[in-house]
């Protein structure tokens, strides 16, 4: 796993947010990040069922914990960390 997920973040790594955008139009490259992309969520899953962990419940769960850590009428349009954040 490790592996995989150091090799879907290499093909990102040192892009910029619209050259990261573009890979998806390169074929050898899209099928690279598609691949990269089914390795790290298949072993995801995997560990998941192993641990009995309910995935979604997760997912919502941390969905709930950033609204509180980042307010949208503070946090849209900033990139800042919750703790500079101005309340």
């Amino acid at each position: 796993m490790a592996d995989d997920g150091g090799e879907l973040l290499d093909i990102f790594q040192w892009l910029t947010p619209a050259e990261s955008t573009a890979v998806m139009g390169d074929p050898v490259r899209s099928a690279r990040v598609r691949e990269e992309m089914a390795d790290v969520f298949a072993y995801l899953l995997r560990m998941a069922d192993v641990l009995d962990l309910d995935v979604e419940q997760a997912l919502a769960d941390k969905i709930e914990v950033n609204r509180c850590k980042y307010p949208a009428h503070l946090a849209r349009g900033h990139a800042d960390k919750y703790t500079q954040l101005r309340r």
